[in-house]
């Protein structure tokens, strides 16, 4: 489990870097399909990446409440 919210988002950071197109930069405030140049596949290859980086299953309802990297983080920090 996740001791803080800053631990969740550098753990993230690094998955989207390995997923995200290469040379883009991020921040909390990224959105992650426009920003980092994520297409539907590419999301759920960071929700399985996610999951198994975390130990925590996420519900795909949880896709629709999720636009920036901040909301992603936020909402694993929650589960975990």
């Amino acid at each position: 489990m996740p001791e803080s919210y800053e631990e969740v988002l550098t753990r993230l950071n690094r998955q989207l870097e390995n997923i995200a197109e290469a040379n883009i930069k991020f921040n909390e405030k990224t959105e992650l399909v426009e920003g980092l140049g994520l297409d539907s596949f590419k999301v759920l290859d960071l929700l399985l990446e996610v999951e198994d980086e975390f130990d925590i299953s996420v519900p795909m309802n949880v896709l629709t409440e999720v636009r920036t990297v901040e909301d992603m983080a936020k909402k694993i920090f929650e589960m975990g």
